[in-house]
């Protein structure tokens, strides 16, 4: 029995039936590599249940402390059953990308049952009309709750339910794992008193851990080497309201190498800037067809993983933020993505400065009640429509494999993360690579965004713009030329500047003049050597 750590609670107080608070994916797989070239659902199932071993989250539920004046447990599930979390559905003809995400929405629209290990996954077969897959390819609806796991603790769930080659074995680990009894309540009802008397001392010490953050946090503003605005206000829009409890996913699909070129745009540029302006100008379009743009730039979160070596494999959340302007009020690319650079680089100069890994510490310490509480009343209240909001959406980057990938012997051949949303947070995107591959795949409220289809379009016009701009950079002159004449003079090779040498007698005379009129020196002299000469005889 483990207890979660303050920000997996946080995930857990906030689960409302408008707002669940999972994550997940659409992984869509090509059976053509698997024996026979086709793959059954009871494959699927035999090829996750043969390694369970690997995975801590796959059959862990959560146990709520009473009044919940404590942060929940996690204990090993004593009812588990794998088909309960195993579905499988089939797309009607034409089976296309549109009934894709309808079916994936609807799918991710609906909360786990937290009475039991918190996942699920939807098999999707019938994708024969999905542009640039191939036909009879099958997909996975993922949802993991937030609580049980963060972006990087979600790649090492999927290393452990994918093999590197089609046709592997099982692997060799001996699986040792046991179910728990579930705990008396009065039981967890004393511990929870326990430590609630004793958080206080635990939260002196991450507060003296603080100190230096803080105070190099205070200096940097003082001396103005971070933007204080950006970091702690944002203009509201449509989506920082109270969500319904219906989604839409949608998203769009880019080759690697084109979004590496695009940090040309602006001298240092990261490969996360270049997510950020073209999300930023897919907003700016969106909005801006609405005539809902603000004159101020939107802001997004974007998600830090403070996860060491050590805790790869451990459940949970372990990540920090920073805040990280869109630039949604430039309508130029180029000059969008200049200044996304420019403030996202002091945005993580001042993560850097509190300690991204302390403000995480932080949130461990966090009371249990207060935090239950807030959240109820947050929702309840329906406080996202008045209080004004820090961010505007959430861009995160979980970066995937750089080799194919497969499951029950099928190659993986795209990803698209899904995020949770909540009250005042109506808009969600993640970016991903994969194989040479950068997915941008957004959720979304439906009662916010009625018109996915029309949003996936503006990203890739997005792209396209900072594509355009990136072709009309003038390119520097190279200086090749001008040291390709050093070299070819160097080696007797014919020069512009080597042919006064061979000019006629009247042009040597123009040269001797601008040379300081060397010639009727050497007259004069000649005149005194051979008198010299002739005296010596």
């Amino acid at each position: 029995m483990r207890q979660l750590q303050g920000m997996d609670s946080a995930f857990v107080a906030l689960e409302q039936r408008n707002a669940p608070m999972h994550i997940g994916s659409i992984l869509i797989y090509d059976p053509a590599t698997a024996p026979g070239g086709f793959v059954r659902f009871k494959d699927i199932l035999g090829f996750i249940e043969a390694r369970m071993g690997l995975s801590r989250t796959i059959r862990q539920r959560l146990v709520k402390v009473p009044f919940d004046i404590d942060y929940p447990y996690w204990i090993e599930d004593p009812d588990f059953d794998l088909e309960y979390h195993v579905r499988h559905v089939a797309l009607p003809k034409p089976g296309d990308r549109r009934q894709l995400c309808i079916q994936a929405a609807r799918v991710f629209s609906r909360p786990l049952d937290l009475t039991r290990p918190p996942w699920e996954f939807t098999v999707v077969e019938g994708l024969d009309n999905v542009e640039g897959i191939p036909k009879g390819c099958f997909a996975f609806v993922s949802k993991v709750h937030h609580a049980a796991i963060d972006g990087m603790s979600g790649i090492d769930l999927m290393e452990a339910l994918h093999s590197l080659t089609p046709d592997v074995a099982p692997p060799d680990v001996k699986d040792d794992w046991e179910a728990e009894d579930i705990p008396n309540p009065l039981g967890l009802l004393a511990r929870g008193w326990f430590n609630a008397v004793t958080n206080p001392v635990r939260q002196l010490g991450v507060v003296a851990q603080a100190v230096p953050g803080v105070y190099r946090a205070a200096k940097g503003i003082l001396n103005k080497d971070f933007d204080l605005d950006d970091t702690i206000s944002a203009p509201r829009s449509r989506f920082n309201d109270v969500i319904s409890p219906n989604r839409v996913v949608e998203g769009r699909t880019f080759p690697l190498e084109d979004i590496k070129a695009l940090r040309a745009l602006s001298p240092g540029c990261k490969i996360n800037d270049v997510f950020l302006a073209i999300v930023g100008g897919s907003m700016r379009k969106y909005l801006e067809s609405k005539d809902d743009l603000p004159k101020t730039a939107l802001t997004a979160m974007a998600p830090i993983s403070v996860r060491s070596e050590n805790e790869k494999n451990d459940m949970g959340n372990q990540v920090s933020a920073m805040i990280a302007p869109l630039g949604t009020h430039i309508a130029d690319p180029a000059e969008r993505i200049a200044y996304i650079h420019e403030r996202t680089t002091k945005s993580k100069a001042m993560t850097d400065a509190i300690g991204a890994r302390q403000m995480t510490e932080m949130s461990k310490v966090s009371p249990a009640l207060f935090l239950a509480l807030g959240a109820q009343l947050y929702s309840r209240l329906g406080l996202s429509s008045y209080v004004k909001p820090v961010f505007n959406t959430v861009v995160t980057n979980v970066p995937g494999p750089p080799i194919p990938i497969y499951s029950s012997g099928a190659q993986l051949v795209s990803m698209h993360g899904l995020l949770c949303l909540t009250d005042g947070l109506g808009l969600g995107h993640v970016v991903q690579s994969y194989v040479g591959q950068a997915t941008v795949t957004f959720t979304a409220c439906r009662k916010m965004m009625p018109d996915p289809e029309f949003y996936g379009q503006c990203i890739e016009e997005s792209f396209e713009e900072l594509k355009a701009a990136l072709a009309a950079k003038p390119k520097k002159k190279p200086k090749a030329k001008a040291k390709a004449g050093k070299v070819s003079a160097k080696k007797g090779k014919s020069a512009p500047k080597a042919k006064p040498k061979k000019a006629t007698a009247k042009s040597k005379k123009s040269v001797t003049k601008k040379a300081g009129k060397k010639k009727p020196a050497a007259k004069s002299a000649g005149k005194k050597s051979s008198g010299k000469r002739k005296a010596k005889k």
